[in-house]
């Protein structure tokens, strides 16, 4: 785990449930909303780092299911974005470049 994740109501719900679905090798949870117009201290906008086994031989679209099937409650009561980015270990230990996150453009 990183130690980079944000503490808050709704991170730590997705935190737990990513692990517990997951069993990450590393998992980053980052709320950026921050970064767009929203109310002080909002938990709308987030960026997901996980690497997991269970994404070995899948397709990104399969990766992008499970990970919304596991965060349905929380997509449906107030987070407005999500950024996913998907690998499974051995992409990982390739040196993957994890994108950085646009500016909002709103």
């Amino acid at each position: 785990m990183s130690d980079h994740q944000v503490q808050g109501t709704v991170a730590t719900a997705i935190t737990l449930k990513l692990t517990e679905h997951f069993s990450p090798t590393h998992l980053e949870v980052l709320n950026e909303s921050h970064r767009h117009h929203v109310p002080p201290n909002s938990e709308s906008h987030f960026k997901v780092v996980i690497v997991s086994e269970r994404f070995s031989g899948l397709r990104l679209l399969a990766r992008h299911r499970l990970v919304n099937d596991c965060l349905m409650q929380e997509l449906a009561t107030g987070v407005h974005a999500l950024s996913m980015h998907t690998y499974s270990p051995n992409e990982w230990h390739a040196d993957v470049l994890v994108p950085k996150t646009p500016n909002c453009r709103g």
